[in-house]
């Protein structure tokens, strides 16, 4: 403490003293609450403002996975608490506690990732080398095309923030973009990180649980499959799919999901650990084993996963008896499961996907693509157990990847998206009112932001 010093004795001169040095006490800055600018100024604040950046995506993914599960087919409400079932019945008022909280924080997470971005090039340290700090930087437009590409498939076009927030009137000004305008920007990002990431090696130890250039190339994948770039979309799930020495289907199927975790299957996941726990699990399980027992199969999906044509193998993504049937992918009640952010099972029924659909396209008709689409869909059905799709036409062939992605994918943040990317949510959920297809804005960022526009129909 500066004042202590000055307590030898009681003239006016010490005291005098003292007071003075009360005014240099009350202006320290407290550590816990440094300004973003002199927060990453070494080698290890820079380090660990990535791995925050990371925590951050850790923090939205559950409520985010939810918002992908419970308000299309395979998951039902099976609790007490209205949010969940507001999601269930894809009647979601805009202080939702489940949206909210994903859309949040997303922009926390893309905050995390601008300040990377901003502060870290001007880091003068011996020990950071030129190669460490383009890795943090990759990982960091990683991080904030992910949380875009997340805004974009649930919201629409939303405000892009490119810069860090350090108070309340830097958010003035920004309007909402339009979604192409938004996934112009994830694009924008995956490219600078694809420049600045390394192509890691089978050996290297963060190979599946944090940002490389095969991550770069999957999202990138994923995002031309939403905007129906086809060649695009096979072009970057093949550079994935080709790196057989880092990314192969593995079976059985349910090894991916079960310990020991970052198998070969993923391309990146979150991991978690029991100093870092995942409680996800804890809305899946039964009561009598410690959880809620929220989120429940619903017995339409039951049926199809235990039906041994459909489902093969993956009849492991449930357990439990009528009517306590329950959810397992995320397994461990120590809290030591992962997030599946991307799998290569997922690469392979995406560049499928787009073979097929060009399949019907002169310029590349003599390449059969239809044949190699049935290919790379059936490496995810052999995978199950199952045997070769029976599809013939373009049309049997798409409905065949989606079931298939229907059940693959049955418990991660992908069907309710699926299903708007292909307009099928009026025809498989009966919400045949386009305008519920994207998520609300919550209320409290409409009161807080003038610039913040509602989606149309809240």
């Amino acid at each position: 403490m500066k004042t202590s010093k000055y307590l030898i004795g009681l003239s006016l001169f010490a005291t005098s003293l003292l007071l003075s040095s009360c005014g240099n006490f009350f202006d320290e800055k407290s550590n816990s609450n440094l300004p973003s600018d002199a927060a990453i100024t070494d080698a290890g604040t820079a380090r660990a403002a990535i791995i925050g950046a990371y925590d951050e995506v850790q923090n939205y993914y559950s409520s985010y996975t939810t918002l992908g599960t419970i308000t299309a087919d395979n998951v039902v409400f099976n609790g007490s608490l209205s949010q969940y079932l507001q999601l269930d019945q894809v009647s979601i008022p805009v202080d939702n506690v489940v949206t909210v909280a994903a859309y949040q924080g997303i922009y926390q997470a893309i905050n995390s990732a601008n300040t990377v971005i901003a502060l870290v090039p001007s880091v003068n340290d011996p020990v950071l080398t030129t190669t460490e700090k383009n890795k943090i930087l990759g990982e960091a437009y990683f991080i904030r095309a992910l949380g875009y590409f997340d805004l974009g498939r649930g919201w629409g076009g939303v405000q892009l923030r490119l810069t860090p927030t350090k108070d309340i009137a830097s958010l003035k000004g920004v309007k909402r973009s339009t979604l192409d305008q938004t996934y112009d920007q994830v694009l924008a990002d995956l490219t600078k990180a694809e420049q600045l990431l390394p192509d890691a090696t089978a050996s290297d130890s963060n190979l599946r649980n944090r940002a490389q250039k095969a991550s770069v190339r999957a999202l990138r994948a994923r995002l031309h499959l939403y905007r129906q770039q086809w060649s695009d979309a096979e072009n970057y799930a093949s550079q994935v799919i080709a790196e057989t020495t880092k990314y192969n289907l593995v079976s059985p199927y349910k090894a991916f999901f079960t310990a020991p975790y970052l198998t070969s299957e993923s391309v990146l996941e979150l991991t978690f650990s029991a100093n870092d726990k995942n409680g996800f699990w804890n809305l899946w399980y039964l009561s009598n084993l410690g959880g809620q027992y929220t989120l429940k199969p619903s017995d339409s999906f039951v049926a199809k996963v235990k039906n041994p044509t459909i489902g093969g193998t993956r009849s492991a993504l449930v357990a439990g008896t009528s009517p306590n049937v329950y959810g397992v992918l995320y397994n461990s009640t120590a809290g030591a499961d992962p997030f599946y952010l991307i799998r290569i099972a997922e690469l392979y029924l995406i560049r499928a996907e787009a073979k097929a659909h060009l399949g019907d396209d002169v310029t590349v008709a003599g390449k059969n693509k239809l044949a190699e689409a049935l290919q790379d869909l059936n490496v995810v059905r052999n995978r199950a157990g199952l045997a070769n799709s029976t599809a013939t036409t373009q049309a049997d062939i798409l409905t065949a990847i989606e079931n298939e992605n229907n059940i693959e994918f049955a418990f991660e943040a992908h069907r309710w998206f699926d299903l708007v990317r292909t307009k099928k949510v009026g025809i498989v959920l009966g919400v045949t009112n386009t305008n519920l297809w994207l998520f609300p804005i919550p209320g409290s960022d409409i009161l807080s932001d003038p610039d913040v526009t509602q989606n149309t129909g809240y």
